[in-house]
């Protein structure tokens, strides 16, 4: 078995600290937009304020996964929680989809039934929201080019700031020219981009936590790496899987021409971990050795 692991805790720290910062301005954000909401009369106000607190709950729930994924493994859990962030970002790609909806829903609401608000109140509080949103965007914007869980918060995030954008220029529209529409149609664009990436990382995550064979590794290309060794017949039964976005690794079965020595294995497979490691990004190997044995040899062998 081939191992490669790689210790960041200070980075985690910083992680989760961004994380918890982020939590705090978009509660007092939601805060304000609910008390501003209802002073003003003002519906894009609410609808944002239910955005900003479902994402507080998005945050919550990758704050809590960033720290289970750093619990140590035990004998009833070998993994640990190593795919917490995986389910985390699953669930927040999820939740950016049916926020979008809901975003859509409520824009055609108020596009067929535009009401008259106090537009003041709107664009100071829409101008709070994108300073507190931006700040946390920049937090969150390292870590989500790593790490799935995130970018499904920081897409939140984003969006958030996004929408608060959409909340200022409808609120100076409304204030100069009494163009309600426009909140609604700016909402739409948002909704759309949303739910454009939410679903590309709805499907990423979607994989991972299926068993999916990594987009990046071919299995035909390393039966044929790993055939090229002189002493390997063939190898077959391969399973290949990504525990979270630091690890793949690759299971199978490997017959040789001869009936091999243990020592001579270990050397053997030794060079194949390195391989598999260098051209392949594979950092968990696991091989079975088999000599004339009778069993299927595919590839891929439905178990």
């Amino acid at each position: 078995m081939a191992h490669n692991h790689s210790h960041h805790h200070t980075h985690n720290d910083v992680k989760g600290r961004n994380l918890l910062i982020s939590i705090v301005l978009n509660i007092l954000i939601t805060v304000a937009q609910v008390i501003g909401g209802l002073i003003s009369g003002s519906l894009s106000l609410l609808s944002d304020a239910l955005h900003n607190f479902s994402d507080v709950i998005s945050l919550v729930v990758s704050y809590i996964a960033d720290k289970f994924s750093k619990k140590a493994a035990s004998v009833d859990k070998t993994f640990g929680y190593k795919r917490a962030e995986i389910i985390a970002a699953f669930v927040n790609a999820l939740s950016l989809l049916i926020v979008a909806a809901y975003l859509i829903y409520e824009a055609i609401l108020r596009f067929l039934n535009p009401t008259t608000i106090e537009s003041g109140i709107v664009i100071w509080l829409a101008l709070l929201g994108i300073v507190a949103n931006g700040a946390s965007v920049l937090l969150l914007r390292k870590d989500s080019k790593e790490n799935m869980n995130m970018r499904s918060a920081y897409l939140h995030l984003f969006t958030d700031m996004s929408a608060s954008v959409a909340v200022l220029v409808g609120g100076l529209l409304m204030k100069y020219y009494g163009w309600f529409w426009v909140d609604s149609v700016l909402t739409v664009l948002i909704a759309v981009y949303l739910i454009f990436m939410g679903y590309d990382l709805l499907k990423s995550s979607f994989k991972v936590l299926m068993l999916f064979t990594p987009d990046d590794i071919k299995l035909e290309k390393i039966s044929k790496a790993i055939s090229n060794f002189s002493e390997v017949k063939n190898i077959h039964h391969m399973h290949a899987w990504q525990l979270n976005e630091k690890e793949i690794h690759l299971e199978a079965h490997i017959e040789f021409h001869e009936d091999i020595s243990l020592s001579q294995f270990d050397d053997i497979s030794e060079k194949i971990e390195e391989l598999l490691h260098h051209d392949f990004g594979i950092n968990h190997v696991n091989l079975q050795p088999e000599y004339q044995k009778d069993d299927p040899k595919d590839i891929i062998i439905q178990d």
